[in-house]
């Protein structure tokens, strides 16, 4: 027979995965932002053979630890991507935020690194 969950195990329980959605929801609109501001010019028109955001086949070649490579090349510059995105007033939280908006975006069935 289980044994019942006590109330302030699924009441905490309930509050951790809030406070997860909401960082995550909020993290999301951070790199939103972001993205608009840096990355957008580049990405949104594929500049330079940038891939596009939200085009799957521009993304095929990449590696598959998307997030930690994506967030470690516009940290450092790549190819013809200047580092970060030649934005020097960006955060490594703007930097890895962006990136994962526009994986998320561009392949949103696949989990974070």
């Amino acid at each position: 027979m289980k044994k019942p969950v006590p109330a302030a195990v699924a009441v905490t329980a309930l509050m951790v995965a809030s406070a997860l959605s909401a960082a995550s929801s909020e993290r999301m609109e951070d790199g939103k932002r972001a993205y608009e501001l840096i990355c957008a010019r580049c990405h949104q028109a594929g500049v330079d053979g940038a891939p596009v955001v939200g085009q799957k086949d521009d993304w095929a070649d990449r590696s598959h630890l998307w997030q930690a490579v994506l967030t470690r090349h516009a940290e450092k510059g790549y190819l013809k991507m200047p580092a970060r995105g030649d934005a020097t007033h960006a955060t490594d939280y703007d930097v890895g935020a962006a990136a994962e908006y526009m994986l998320t975006i561009t392949h949103p069935e696949m989990t974070a690194d």
